[in-house]
């Protein structure tokens, strides 16, 4: 059945004569254009809630088919019943918004990466330390060598690396509480 309204007005008026076979078939015609109205109008309601409001309507037509004048179209009608179903909907769902994460797993932000100026941050503060401990924290605390390698490379024991690196690390939170505060 395409779903003019003539058709549809023809289904009605049989089923209010008693018909059964032809009410089924008109709540069958009109259920998927119900559905259409309440799934774009009621847009943030939620699907399961939409659902439930073209079952509000199609009860609504059943309760009231007897209000509809036989000599006027249906589908305003209906359209009638529908938007005034939605509006109730919002209504009862008060101020509360329900919105599926699905509809925007694409455009939420991912998850925080490295922050791209951090290392800028730093280099500024460790260039305030003395140049050996600058370049000890460089090395081990931002490019991972390990004391071994660092001392290798200073001409320095690993001994004398990790106290050099615990005093540049101590020179460091001071500054950091200086440029903090």
């Amino acid at each position: 059945m395409t779903g003019t309204d003539d058709e549809w007005a023809a289904l009605l008026r049989a089923a209010l004569a008693g018909d059964g076979r032809a009410y089924r078939s008109f709540l069958s015609a009109v259920t998927p254009v119900v559905r259409g109205i309440v799934r774009s109008r009621g847009y943030g309601l939620g699907e399961a809630r939409c659902e439930d409001v073209v079952q509000d309507v199609l009860l609504a037509i059943h309760t009231k088919r007897q209000t509809w004048r036989q000599d006027m179209p249906v589908r305003p009608w209906i359209y009638a019943i529908t938007r005034h179903k939605v509006v109730d909907a919002f209504r009862a769902r008060g101020s509360a918004v329900d919105v599926p994460i699905e509809d925007f797993a694409e455009i939420l932000p991912a998850d925080a990466g490295p922050d791209p100026t951090e290392r800028g941050d730093m280099e500024k503060i460790i260039g305030m330390l003395e140049p050996r401990a600058a370049e000890l924290v460089r090395m081990i605390g931002l490019d991972g060598a390990t004391a071994a390698e660092a001392g290798e490379k200073l001409k320095m024991t690993e001994g004398a690396v990790r106290v050099a690196l615990h005093r540049a690390f101590r020179a460091l939170a001071r500054l950091r509480e200086r440029h903090v505060e």
